[in-house]
């Protein structure tokens, strides 16, 4: 989900700049102050901005503050959001939400667009009042329809995700679009995303490439590994890994997990850059010490088979577990391999076959076929036929070889089916098809015999010599 732009800093020192750039020395001080003390609101506010800023005299926010407040109370919208924005950070007072809210929501009323979209970000993050989406997008609308870029941004956000609003995705591509042609680098991401899906607007790869590169060229880092992942695709540009890489590298500098991780993979296949596994364990460690649990898998797959690092088996189950314990089918297979062999751990086959089943069950087919193969042999569970064919059956259904052939012992044999020759050799005959030595012999032997199949010689020998070409000693 898309986050509404990061906006206290900004928007404190835009205005303070604003109306205190002339403020450059003492003597513009003092005359300042002694306009403050006369009870001039303008003058109040702008010598708040001078204690803000340290200009013409030493930094002090307190101060700050008491000016702020002394303009903010006569009325003065610009005071009002400073003063909201200095209890909002905590600077020169006990930071206090529900108060920076109130003194938004002075400011905002008086059309302040700054406090407007600011009012809107407290609705939306629920700070200082009970959150609320539809009071977000009013302020945000607000604060948009006087041209607020970020205000725009966050309304299309709202758009988007359906936030205090129905879901629009073409009022969410038109919000970010004014945003982004003021040059809002988040919008300008945004509006990338919605070309490159087609949420809103016709799907246009060359468009989404157009609105990355801008936010990319300004430093966004989201934008520069969506522009790389157009490069490596060729989706919108010419495929060039070259640019991929740069673009990648750019993001992962910043600290963009993904693109730290997709660096990764490009070093370890050798794709616009020269194969390095050392390189690729660097960036694959960057990304899996944010938490990114694809990384964390390669890197400790990169552990378990000695790639840029010295093999350390304890080190990968780590790794692994990091990954799994997010969800991570692929991490929780592997994690099934390791106790089931020993690797890093003690070998534990009930062990394997919790991480097996938590794989299994969202899906992963070699997971699916490992945990038949436990059921089928016992191992880390009762054994029990009817559930080794229950899941040999989802694994070959996903086009697992090895769970296809299993499949056709159980039906041949009898275990866990009703015994049924002619379905044995139609999941042997699709292991076969793909190269599978074992179920070539199998299918070979059911015609030979002419089990399920009317019986061929010629058909038996033909499957034999397959899988005797491959090296199987019982063809």
């Amino acid at each position: 989900m898309k986050q509404p732009t990061k906006w206290l800093d900004a928007a404190l020192i835009a205005l303070g700049l604003k109306q205190a750039a002339w403020a450059d020395d003492v003597s513009d001080f003092q005359e300042t102050l002694q306009a403050a003390e006369q009870g001039n609101a303008k003058a109040q506010y702008n010598l708040g901005v001078m204690y803000d800023k340290g200009l013409g005299v030493r930094q002090d926010y307190a101060q700050a503050v008491q000016w702020y407040r002394r303009a903010a109370e006569q009325g003065y919208a610009g005071a009002q959001f400073n003063l909201g924005v200095m209890y909002d950070s905590g600077q020169g007072v006990r930071q206090d939400y529900a108060e920076a809210v109130q003194w938004f929501l002075k400011a905002a009323e008086q059309g302040h667009v700054k406090a407007q979209h600011s009012l809107g970000l407290m609705y939306a993050n629920g700070r200082g009042v009970r959150q609320d989406y539809a009071e977000a997008v009013q302020w945000y609308r607000r604060a948009a329809e006087q041209g607020n870029a970020q205000a725009q941004n966050n309304l299309g956000v709202m758009y988007e995700n359906g936030q205090g609003v129905r879901q629009d995705y073409t009022q969410a591509v038109q919000w970010y679009r004014n945003a982004a042609e003021q040059g809002h680098v988040q919008a300008q991401h945004n509006l990338g995303g919605m070309y490159a899906n087609g949420r809103g607007v016709r799907q246009d790869d060359a468009q989404a490439v157009q609105w990355y590169r801008n936010a990319a060229e300004q430093g966004n880092a989201d934008a520069q590994f969506n522009l790389g992942v157009m490069y490596a695709n060729g989706r919108g540009v010419r495929q060039d890994d070259a640019q991929a890489v740069q673009w990648y590298r750019n993001a992962a500098e910043q600290g963009n997990a993904d693109a730290q991780f997709n660096l990764g993979v490009m070093y370890a296949n050798g794709r616009g850059v020269r194969q390095d596994d050392a390189q690729a364990v660097q960036w694959y460690r960057n990304a899996a010490e944010q938490g990114n649990a694809e990384a964390q898998v390669n890197l400790g797959g990169m552990y378990a088979n000695g790639q840029g690092v010295r093999q350390d088996y304890a080190e990968a189950v780590q790794w692994f577990l990091k990954a799994a314990e997010q969800g991570y089918a692929q991490a929780q297979y592997n994690l099934g391999v390791m106790y089931a062999n020993g690797l890093g751990v003690r070998q534990d086959d009930a062990q394997a076959v919790q991480w097996y089943r938590r794989a299994a069950e969202q899906g992963d087919a070699q997971a699916q076929y490992n945990l038949g193969v436990m059921y089928a042999n016992g191992q880390g569970v009762r054994q029990d036929d009817a559930q080794a064919v229950q899941w040999y059956r989802r694994a070959a259904e996903q086009g697992v070889a090895a769970a296809q052939t299993g499949l056709g012992w159980m039906y041949a044999n009898g275990l866990g089916v009703r015994q049924d020759y002619a379905q044995a050799v139609q999941w042997y005959r699709r292991a076969a098809e793909q190269g599978h030595a074992q179920a070539q012999v199998l299918l070979g032997v059911m015609y030979e015999n002419g089990q399920g199949v009317r019986q061929d010689y010629a058909q038996a020998a033909q499957w034999y010599r397959r899988a005797k070409e491959q090296g199987a000693a019982e063809a």
